[in-house]
């Protein structure tokens, strides 16, 4: 932290002591996320250093004095929710003269969104983009300070901050930031204009949190990057170790002692390796508590070679059908997931058709669907569209095939012992529980037993649809017991 940050958080603790002493209780701090699981992992930091000056964390935007809005610019609908939201924390305003607001995020390093925030929202205190979280404390103290809003632009070269605290949404399941940024200019993707270029975290930054959180008892993390298999590319990490890659990492990650479960996402296929696949062989599996999930994010995005090449994937059909055979060679039971966008500018029907034949080739597991959406400043946004009911039309289709798929890949489970972090009550049936296996199949089972709930535990499979497996739970089995480390 620097000298300045460091001023910046004692001032704001100063202000929320007098705060405290003044109402009877510390200020509360809400923060709202828009987005991908980058953004979670952001806010958690936001959350982290808002709590480091004294503030105490809320779910509840009313009962706060500082609210803040991290949001997305990669869909629309996303943009469109959070500019929505925003819009009603105006009667919030005039109801708390002490609340102060933020909004930030990739919405706001778009220039002509921060305009927008600048001057239709008003009561918006604080606007900063996705390159300098570390100075939150900076701008808040500024704000506690002047009462005048502030608006700060990305600075030009983003630098990663270590050692940032970090206030974790779930006590056993934890996101794990590698690198950030992405240098492959998709032509429908705004992330490198709001994220900037890709920079990869110090392997040893990275292994010293792993460990910590391994020791805290946390039996799942994630590990994020817009596109994690070019970890480590072009760097020069100073420490002797010559090149540094997503194999290396992951290699060296499951070298640290624990019961845990590895999971990384997402991967772009131009970048992913043969040697990648065989340390996933290495560390998974049924036998000695594998660490790595045989579950695997692999886009596609289309499965026309012209779309791909307007799209600028730097791959085509047939060479992400071999990469998807040789990963399944090596690793037979992976599940595989992907990203598909209907209606990209110029699809045709017969382009289309080719995305439905390449998800009866590749039969993923399961796939994230979206039909596309024009994002300013993109080169895509330019190109010829294709109409709002073809689109929507072959977004039905699509879902039709893969949910077919899907239930059957599903099924195939029934009759398996499968191991299960349980993560809480089933939001449709309170006498269930409900978790996750390696393949990040969503599993209900009954079960009143609360105490189950961040921990591994054994269910036999007996029944599945095309979303969710469900089953017993098998007590006797006597998988590891929450906390527990071997």
């Amino acid at each position: 932290m620097s000298e300045m940050n460091r001023a910046a958080v004692d001032a704001v603790r100063a202000y929320s002591a007098a705060f405290a002493e003044k109402n009877e209780r510390a200020p509360r701090v809400s923060v709202r996320t828009f987005g991908c699981q980058q953004n979670e992992a952001d806010s958690e930091r936001i959350a982290g250093m808002a709590v480091l000056m004294g503030y105490e964390y809320t779910e509840n935007p009313e009962e706060a004095e500082l609210i803040v809005f991290n949001t997305c610019a990669v869909r629309e609908h996303a943009e469109l929710k959070a500019l929505s939201l925003t819009g009603q924390l105006k009667h919030l305003k005039a109801k708390n003269p002490a609340l102060v607001t933020c909004v930030c995020g990739c919405m706001v390093a778009e220039e002509h969104r921060l305009n927008e925030l600048k001057n239709k929202y008003p009561y918006i205190d604080i606007l900063f983009g996705t390159g300098a979280h570390e100075r939150f404390p900076e701008y808040l103290a500024a704000a506690l300070k002047t009462k005048k809003r502030a608006f700060y632009p990305d600075p030009e070269t983003m630098e990663i901050s270590e050692d940032m605290p970090v206030r974790r949404e779930n006590p056993r399941q934890a996101w794990v930031s590698i690198m950030y940024g992405c240098n492959n200019f998709c032509t429908y993707c705004v992330v490198p204009y709001v994220r900037g270029r890709e920079r990869s975290r110090r392997p040893e930054d990275i292994l010293n949190e792993i460990r910590e959180l391994v020791k805290a008892g946390y039996l799942e993390i994630t590990l994020l990057g817009q596109n994690v298999n070019s970890y480590g590319k072009g760097c020069d990490f100073g420490n002797g170790i010559g090149a540094y890659d997503f194999a290396d990492l992951l290699s060296d990650i499951c070298k640290i002692k624990g019961d845990y479960w590895i999971r990384f996402m997402t991967s772009h296929p131009k970048d992913a390796s043969d040697r990648l696949f065989d340390v996933i062989a290495a560390h998974s599996g049924e036998d000695a508590r594998p660490h790595i999930c045989r579950q695997f994010h692999l886009p596609v995005q289309a499965g026309s070679d012209r779309i791909l090449h307007k799209m600028n994937r730097h791959y085509e059909r047939a060479d992400y059908l071999a990469l998807v055979e040789r990963l399944r060679a090596r690793v037979p039971e992976i599940a595989l997931s992907t990203d598909v966008i209907v209606g990209f500018p110029t699809e045709t029907e017969e382009e289309f058709d080719e995305t439905l034949s390449l998800l009866r080739a590749v039969r993923y597991d399961a796939f994230f669907s979206f039909i596309y959406s024009r994002r300013k400043g993109t080169p895509a946004d330019k190109m010829e569209q294709v109409p709002e009911e073809i689109k929507k039309a072959r977004f039905a289709r699509l879902l039709e095939t893969q949910n077919e798929i899907s239930l059957e890949k599903n099924r195939a489970f029934v009759g398996r012992k499968m191991r299960v972090l349980v993560e809480g009550v089933s939001k449709t049936d309170e006498s269930r529980l409900t978790g996750r296996n390696e393949h990040n199949r969503l599993v209900h089972f009954p079960c009143d037993d609360r105490s189950l709930i961040g921990s591994f535990r054994t269910v036999l499979i007996t029944g599945a649809d095309t979303y969710t497996l469900s089953g017993e739970y098998l007590p006797e089995d006597g998988t590891t017991l929450k906390g527990e480390n071997r």
